[in-house]
């Protein structure tokens, strides 16, 4: 990964502790896709606790990496403004 944007010139890795913060965010995204495994296994589909358990298990582990890209994005956009004449091409 480069260390700065070759547009707008801004640096990727802020500090170390910056994406910290990104373990706040996942928290509630994690949770919204534990709640939408529950809610489609075990209202919908009708499977029982323990089936429900492990899809929500499964589905954690497979959208980890997903869940870490979400939340980095979420947090990273609360401090640095979105600037549309910085768009890669």
């Amino acid at each position: 990964m480069k260390e700065r944007c070759g547009v707008c010139n801004t640096k990727y890795k802020i500090e170390p502790s910056f994406f910290y913060g990104a373990m706040y965010v996942s928290y509630p995204v994690g949770l919204t896709f534990a709640t939408a495994a529950f809610i489609i296994c075990y209202l919908i589909l009708g499977l029982d606790l323990i089936e429900t358990y492990c899809v929500i298990v499964a589905v954690m582990i497979l959208a980890l990496p997903l869940i870490l890209r979400i939340s980095r994005n979420i947090w990273i956009n609360i401090f640095m403004p979105y600037k549309k004449e910085c768009q890669h091409r």
